[in-house]
């Protein structure tokens, strides 16, 4: 491991060259600024990528020529690029991501990583993002480090010893943190109803935001909770604390929390820091859907932008402006539907902001499909639940209406019979 400055790593990328860059509060921005400064002298550097929390300067009109973003999750730094053209979205489930690098789909020149000091061993630790970055790492011609003390050490896959290293820059940057933000009497409506179809002994998969942390706030007096997820938050601490989460009734990592990456507040960081409870492991195997249902009573909670009445769920678009992505859901909903009592729910607020309904007859023109009518079972909503899973057509169009807000029930009642989901 050659100890050097920024400026000095970031001299081994190349015009034309692949690059990956560390997911989420991991993406590691001292490089990223480096990056960005050498944006005048270079030309067509294809950037991979999940989501990354931050600022994405290399994504800006400005350096058009210079970068091209290739985004498998769309986050919110780089969602005008892609609407505009700038950037573009790679569709795929998240259990599939880490192939993508490790057959050679697409070559990894360089990768920036973000890692915990070496121990006295020589390891440092990916920390608060394992996902699909360990793939990256591993089959990249070039490992460029940013060796930052704020990065938590994390059991599990993402260890990686110096002698893998080719650059590592010492640059102390405090993670990105995402504060839990207050709850609406709707989400907290949501929270109450998914909370009433999680038994004890109960395995999640839940993300991040406010319906996650809605439904968490409310399961205090259940018991035994397990934790397999793609990411986890500051939601579950409580839990912990109070030893309402102790995976005892899981199959596969008993006693263990189970995730791909953490994003959250120092708090939580803190708390997985050389923490054994806490396994980080790759997304091939924390998505696989032959591991989630292992587990008994997975009960996989994931949001949606829209629903048509017969199921459909679009989840990463609207209309045809590219939102977010497929990301893990339907790893998860497979998987809990398969799981020995498992639940997989969609949950989301029956209007958007603009009070336009979410439940709707027909899917905007070029909405995305992410979990199909075939694999859905459960829509929550602040009106009640909704479980379709062998429900007709006619069935599931009467139990969805039900759960829109009462301002557009009637009029999706008229659409419905008039594209005879109703008769």
């Amino acid at each position: 491991m050659q100890t050097v400055s920024a400026t000095e790593a970031l001299k081994a990328i190349k015009s034309g060259h692949n690059i990956f860059i560390h997911t989420a509060a991991a993406a590691p921005q001292a490089l990223i600024s480096a990056l960005v400064e050498r944006g005048p002298e270079l030309r067509g550097v294809k950037i991979y990528q999940l989501h990354t929390e931050g600022p994405a300067p290399y994504s800006e009109e400005q350096w058009s020529e210079s970068f091209e973003v290739n985004a498998l999750f769309i986050g919110a730094n780089v969602r005008k690029a892609v609407q505009a053209g700038r950037a573009s979205y790679i569709p795929i489930f998240l259990s599939e991501a880490p192939l993508l690098f490790r057959k050679n789909y697409i070559p990894i020149d360089v990768v920036l990583i973000s890692v915990s000091p070496p121990d006295k061993h020589g390891y440092c630790s990916l920390g608060v993002s394992v996902d699909c970055s360990l793939a990256a790492v591993a089959s990249a011609k070039i490992v460029i480090a940013q060796v930052n003390k704020f990065m938590p050490r994390t059991h599990g896959d993402g260890i990686i010893h110096i002698s893998k290293i080719d650059f590592a820059v010492e640059a102390d940057v405090p993670l990105h943190e995402a504060a839990p933000a207050a709850l609406s009497e709707v989400e907290q409506k949501i929270g109450q109803y998914v909370a009433s179809l999680i038994e004890d002994g109960s395995t999640l998969q839940m993300g991040i935001g406010a319906i996650p942390n809605a439904v968490l706030a409310c399961l205090g007096n259940h018991k035994n909770l397990g934790i397999h997820t793609e990411m986890f938050s500051d939601g579950i601490l409580p839990l912990v604390e109070n030893g309402v989460i102790n995976g005892s009734k899981k199959v596969k990592h008993p006693g263990k929390i189970v995730g791909s990456f953490v994003m959250g507040s120092r708090k939580l960081y803190d708390f997985i820091d050389d923490n054994p409870v806490v396994m980080m492991r790759d997304a091939a195997y924390v998505n696989l859907t032959e591991v989630i249902r292992k587990n008994p009573r997975v009960v996989a909670i994931n949001s949606a932008i829209e629903i048509d009445l017969t199921g459909q769920v679009c989840a990463d678009s609207i209309g045809t402006a590219m939102f977010s992505g497929v990301g893990g859901q339907m790893d998860f909903m497979r998987g809990a539907s398969l799981s020995q009592e498992g639940k997989p729910i969609i949950a989301l607020p029956s209007t958007t902001s603009r009070g336009e309904s979410r439940l709707v007859n027909c899917l905007k023109n070029g909405a995305g499909v992410v979990t199909t009518r075939a694999h859905v079972h459960y829509i929550v909503t602040e009106y009640g639940v909704a479980n379709l899973y062998g429900k007709n057509l006619k069935e599931r169009a009467k139990a969805l209406i039900a759960l829109a807000h009462p301002a557009h029930r009637e009029q999706l009642e008229r659409e419905a019979k008039e594209i005879r989901f109703i008769f």
